[in-house]
C-alpha cells in the first residue's frame, strides 16, 4: 500500500513538524524543571511547576500522539515498511516506550503543579524535582535519537524485510522474463 505523492507529501510535513515540535516541547519542559529545582524563589518555582502541567496537558501529549500517528502513516504508506528496516523499527520502539513513559509520568507532573499551587511551603518533594529533570533529559535524548535515525537511515533490514525484498525481486523478475 503506497500513499499518492500528494498525501504522501502531507503527511511527511504533518510527521515532521508534530516530531520537531515534540522535541522543542521537551526541551522547554526539561529548562522548566530544572529552573523549578535550581530556583529559590517561591513565586518562580509556583510558576514553572503550573507551566509544566500546562505545556505537558496541551503540547508534549498532542504533538506526541500527533507524531506517532503520523509516523504509523508514513511506515505503512511507503516503500519503507514499518518492520522492513531496522531505524524504523527502533525509532518506532523508542516513540512508542517515550509515549508510554510520558503518559506514566502525567501523574507526578500533576502532583508537583496541585502541590505548588496550594502552598509555597517547602513541602516540595526534592526527588521528584530531580526525577522531573532526569526523565526529561533522557526524554530529549531519546528524540534526538529518533530524529538522527531518521536523518541518517542506517543500513540494515529485518529478516521480514529481506523476505519481503526478495519476494518483490522475484515477481519483477517473472515478470520481466529474467530466470
Amino acid at each position: 500500500m503506497t500513499m499518492t505523492p500528494r498525501f504522501h507529501k502531507f503527511a511527511l510535513t504533518a510527521h515532521v513538524i508534530s516530531s520537531v515540535g515534540w522535541v522543542g516541547s521537551v526541551a522547554c519542559f526539561l529548562a522548566l524543571a530544572i529552573a523549578g529545582l535550581t530556583s529559590h524563589d517561591g513565586q518562580m518555582v509556583r510558576a514553572t511547576y503550573l507551566s509544566m502541567e500546562l505545556i505537558t496537558q496541551y503540547i508534549i501529549v498532542p504533538l506526541c500522539l500527533a507524531s506517532l500517528l503520523t509516523g504509523l502513516v508514513q511506515s505503512l504508506g511507503t516503500k519503507w515498511g514499518l518492520f522492513c528496516h531496522y531505524w524504523i523499527l527502533i525509532k518506532f520502539l523508542i516513540t512508542i516506550i517515550s509515549t508510554i513513559g510520558l503518559l506514566v509520568h502525567m501523574q507526578p507532573i500533576s502532583y508537583m503543579a496541585t502541590v505548588t499551587a496550594e502552598s509555597m511551603s517547602s513541602s516540595i518533594n526534592h526527588r521528584l524535582q530531580i526525577q522531573l529533570v532526569a526523565t526529561s533529559g533522557a526524554a530529549l535524548l531519546a528524540l534526538i535519537v529518533a530524529t538522527t535515525l531518521s536523518v541518517y537511515k542506517p543500513k540494515g533490514m529485518t529478516p521480514y524485510g529481506w523476505r519481503k525484498y526478495y519476494k518483490q525481486h522475484r515477481v519483477s523478475q517473472r515478470y520481466l522474463g529474467v530466470k
